[in-house]
């Protein structure tokens, strides 16, 4: 197993629902170190670089609003397989397919707004910490 990095945001619904604390507590329980943290409010060029694989999509402009609607809590995790056991930890994208006892199967009430972000390669991992840690 190899040690990895990989970039979590806890996302402006996480946040104004109070779940900042519930969340970290199911990433540090299953293992994983929390290396790094800041709370972040996103601007439109971020956002724009971060969602560019959606910027074509009909719904980009609500996702930039909504990712724009309160802070976030970005960090950067540490732990064997990283990358894929957060992905994992979180639960599927679309709120209806993620299973009960993933963070998004538990508490994410649509897809637009499913509570947490998680990068979805050891490559993309290391491009959003630069994005987002510097």
């Amino acid at each position: 197993m190899a040690t990895e990095r990989t970039y979590i945001m806890l996302k402006p619904d996480c946040v104004k629902r109070g779940l900042i604390g519930e969340v970290i507590a199911r990433i540090e329980r299953k293992g994983y170190r929390i290396i790094d943290a800041k709370m972040m409010r996103l601007n439109e060029p971020v956002l724009r670089e971060h969602y560019a694989h959606l910027a074509d999509k009909p719904f980009f402009p609500d996702i930039v609003s909504y990712m724009m609607s309160g802070p976030v809590l970005g960090m950067i995790v540490e732990g064997e397989n990283a990358v894929l056991g957060m992905r994992i930890l979180m639960g599927a994208t679309k709120f209806e397919e993620a299973a009960a006892g993933t963070i998004r199967g538990d508490f994410a009430s649509s897809t637009s707004e499913n509570i947490i972000h998680g990068s979805d390669s050891a490559e993309n991992a290391e491009i959003e910490i630069k994005r987002f840690f510097g």
